[in-house]
């Protein structure tokens, strides 16, 4: 059966029925992480195209940012249909404290913030799906797998199901849980192998503190409540692992149905970012993207040799260089002495080589520009997402959380990638020399080359996925048909 006749017939079904008891409604719980709630954001519009009410829960704090940050959407097309509650939340350090663990860049202050959203979001978050259940036939409720805790009580109100959304590759989710909960995810395979990143990636335990660990693990725990899972992969990019996980969870349902961010094309930005303006003046495939994400911050001689070896890898460049995010970024410090600094005259002397982003950049608009030749990255899920879907290949340099495991998807099963360090040598400073030899392998050598052709290829697969008639495109309506049944 095609999408849409699995839409036609469940929107028959609907109309059959009482015009009042026949609504549904989208309740959207994301973790307040700039990664998961713009991931959330993105399918609470995909959904609002389908003409249903979506309420999206969080902080104002988190749910401005989500709204501010998030690219590639035209807000007054869709924004009327997507309510946005903004629930209280004790009020926390804005300010980044030191990270005791210096072996894991993970910044310890989000621990306090997820801390407090589970614990204070979960009865307003109850009485809001109750109040809703009075007035709509059925209450979708889709929930970040880490905020489990908060709609746990959605078991209690007899007209509302919940969808568990996996905000990290499959890859990365399956290995994790067969690593942590191997009573309940067996090993899994390849066609030819047991997947075993081996030391270079090895141990999830240390890529975040334990707190966090065990904060994930209890969220992870609580499910049992859920009647699918959702994840914002593509069939094309992980589907034996998708494949892997309907096989060990069949009682329920399964939907792969990303990538959710739009797929930008090189022509017609919205945006007026002068970065843009730089890049329509350069070659195409000369420019390295560089950019690790809203919770990573180097240090200050990391950053020297970053920016010493982007001085002579040869290659353009546009470095996106920020401190990690704070609790509140609404109302964080603007103190100057905070920014990540770099060696004197740096700027100046780069001025014909590349630019250097401080504020938040327009990161769709830059991977999808045809000057893009590579994206230095810490791999997480959205950039990686980003990245493949435009067909731009990746230098991965993972600092904590699920990244190690989605550099190795890229570099050592899709082969589009190439690791900037090993994970075994986390601690160690990442050399100038390296940086130049990374950027000159990936974007200069044969090997290079290979790679830009298998994520050209990746990258018109996914963007076929995504369209009519393409396999995310089937189990996005699928998805929609089901819960209007």
């Amino acid at each position: 059966m095609t999408s849409n006749s699995l839409l036609d017939v469940a929107k028959s079904s609907q109309n059959d029925n009482n015009e009042e008891q026949s609504k549904v409604v989208v309740v959207v719980v994301p973790l307040p992480a700039q990664g998961h709630l713009n991931q959330l954001l993105h399918f609470s519009h995909l959904v609002s195209s389908y003409d249903i009410p979506i309420h999206f829960v969080g902080s104002s704090t988190h749910n401005h940012q989500a709204k501010a940050r998030l690219h590639g959407h035209n807000h007054h097309n869709h924004n009327v249909k997507i309510h946005f509650h903004d629930m209280q939340l004790p009020p926390l350090d804005p300010t980044p404290p030191p990270n005791t663990d210096l072996s894991i860049p993970f910044p310890t202050h989000i621990q306090h913030l997820l801390e407090a959203s589970t614990l204070h979001l979960r009865e307003p978050v109850y009485h809001l799906m109750q109040q809703l259940s009075l007035k709509f036939s059925r209450v979708i409720v889709i929930h970040d797998i880490l905020t489990s805790s908060v709609v746990q009580d959605v078991k209690l109100i007899s007209n509302a199901e919940a969808y568990t959304f996996i905000p990290l590759s499959t890859f990365t989710f399956l290995y994790d849980c067969s690593t942590a909960m191997p009573q309940k995810f067996r090993p899994f395979h390849t066609k030819n192998n047991i997947i075993n990143p081996g030391p270079k990636y090895d141990l999830f335990e240390e890529c975040m503190p334990k707190e966090l660990w065990d904060f994930t693990i209890n969220q992870v725990k609580l499910l049992g409540f859920e009647s699918g899972w959702l994840y914002n992969s593509s069939r094309v990019i992980e589907g034996g692992f998708i494949n892997m996980l309907e096989s060990l969870k069949t009682n329920m349902n399964h939907f792969a149905i990303g990538p959710l961010h739009p797929i930008v094309h090189d022509t017609g930005f919205e945006s007026k970012h002068q970065c843009l303006e730089w890049l329509n003046k350069q070659e195409k495939g000369s420019v390295i993207y560089v950019s690790f994400g809203s919770i990573t911050s180097l240090k200050d001689d990391q950053i020297n040799e970053l920016a010493n070896g982007l001085d002579r890898c040869g290659k353009k460049f546009i470095w996106v260089l920020r401190n990690a995010d704070p609790n509140d970024v609404v109302k964080q410090d603007d103190n100057k002495k905070l920014e990540p600094q770099l060696p004197q005259g740096y700027e100046e002397k780069v001025e014909n080589k590349g630019i250097v982003i401080r504020d938040w950049a327009p990161q769709l608009d830059i991977l999808a520009h045809e000057s893009i030749g590579g994206f230095m990255s810490h791999c997480g899920w959205n950039s990686c997402l980003e990245s493949l879907s435009m067909g731009v290949p990746i230098a991965a340099w993972p600092m904590h959380s699920d990244q190690p495991r989605n550099a190795y998807l890229v570099c050592d099963v899709l082969r589009v990638g190439v690791v900037v360090r090993d994970w075994a040598h986390r601690n160690e400073l990442v050399t100038s020399n390296s940086i130049e030899n990374v950027v000159k392998r990936l974007m200069l050598s044969n090997e290079g080359k290979e790679m830009k052709e298998r994520a050209t290829k990746l990258g018109k697969a996914i963007r076929e996925s995504v369209g009519q008639g393409g396999v995310s495109c089937f189990e996005r309506d699928a998805f929609i048909a089901h819960v209007i049944r």
